[in-house]
């Protein structure tokens, strides 16, 4: 009896893996994690990704980020007193204009260019206080990719 031939999937040319939608690496990540706010990074991590089910999560550029069509949310786990992302549209510019498109009437974008902003929750109650601002910010960037 012949050996059965393993398949691999094909993917388009030009287009990249989508990361897993609970990405184990991402998993493993915030085990180890050693942050003031880890439980809060873990929640807001859930928040993001009950938001869509197109949005999946992996670790690009060595920390945990999400993803739809592109990666467009990066924690910023440099910041220690409060829980912070930055909302992009990838690794490379794409020439994107999106400064003063989005509807943010909680204040929690700060535009560092026109096409990426940085978002902060806070900690603590702040979490639970800025989800749904942050819920319809998340919905509206993940709307122009």
């Amino acid at each position: 009896m012949p050996a059965a031939r393993k398949t691999s999937a094909k993917k388009a040319p030009g287009k990249k893996a989508a990361p897993a939608r609970n990405d184990a690496a991402v998993e493993a990540y915030l085990k180890a994690l050693d942050h003031p706010l880890k439980k809060e990074i873990a929640a807001v991590r859930l928040i993001i990704l009950g938001v869509s089910p197109k949005i999946s999560d992996g670790i690009k550029w060595n920390v945990p980020s999400f993803a739809t069509s592109d990666y467009f949310a990066t924690f910023n786990v440099r910041a220690k007193e409060r829980v912070e992302l930055i909302f992009h549209f990838g690794a490379k510019a794409k020439g994107i204009s999106v400064e003063g498109k989005i509807p943010d009437p909680a204040g929690l974008l700060k535009w560092l260019a026109k096409d990426r902003a940085m978002v902060t929750l806070g900690a603590g109650r702040d979490i639970a206080a800025n989800r749904k601002a942050f819920e319809a910010l998340v919905r509206a960037w993940i709307k122009l990719l």
